[in-house]
C-alpha cells in the first residue's frame, strides 16, 4: 500500500472506495481539523503518496489549505464547483479524477 486518499468524511470515503481496485488508505478528517491534528493523522503516512480529494466548499478549501502547508508533497485533485461534494459528484466523473490520480479503478466501473 503505497497511497493514502484525505477525505472529508465517512460518505466521501463510502463513495469513492467502491471505485478503487488497489489497496489505498482512505483517511477522513471527519470536516475541518487543526494543524495538529491533521498532523497527528497523516504523519503516520507521511512517506507515501497523499492525495487530497476534498469537497469544492469552503471547509474543502481550508482543509486543502492546512495540508498545502503541513503537507506540501501531497497532491490535490478536484471534483468540478458544480458538484459541491465528493459524496455527490457522479461516478464517472469520480473515476476520471482517481485515474489522474493514477490510482487504479475497478474495470468493471469504466467499461459501458
Amino acid at each position: 500500500m503505497d497511497k493514502v486518499i484525505v477525505v472529508e468524511g465517512l460518505s466521501d470515503k463510502t463513495r469513492i472506495a467502491p471505485l478503487i481496485a488497489e489497496p489505498v488508505t482512505i483517511l477522513c478528517t471527519n470536516g475541518t481539523v487543526s494543524a495538529s491534528r491533521l498532523e497527528e493523522l497523516l504523519l503516520p503516512y507521511e512517506d507515501l503518496d497523499i492525495i487530497v480529494l476534498v469537497d469544492a466548499d469552503k471547509s474543502g478549501e481550508q482543509l486543502r489549505k492546512l495540508v498545502k502547508r503541513e503537507f506540501p508533497e501531497a497532491r490535490h485533485f478536484y471534483i468540478n464547483r458544480s458538484y459541491k461534494e465528493v459524496a455527490t459528484t457522479p461516478i464517472r466523473i469520480l473515476l476520471d479524477v482517481l485515474i489522474s490520480a493514477n490510482v487504479q479503478v475497478n474495470k468493471l466501473l469504466t467499461e459501458g
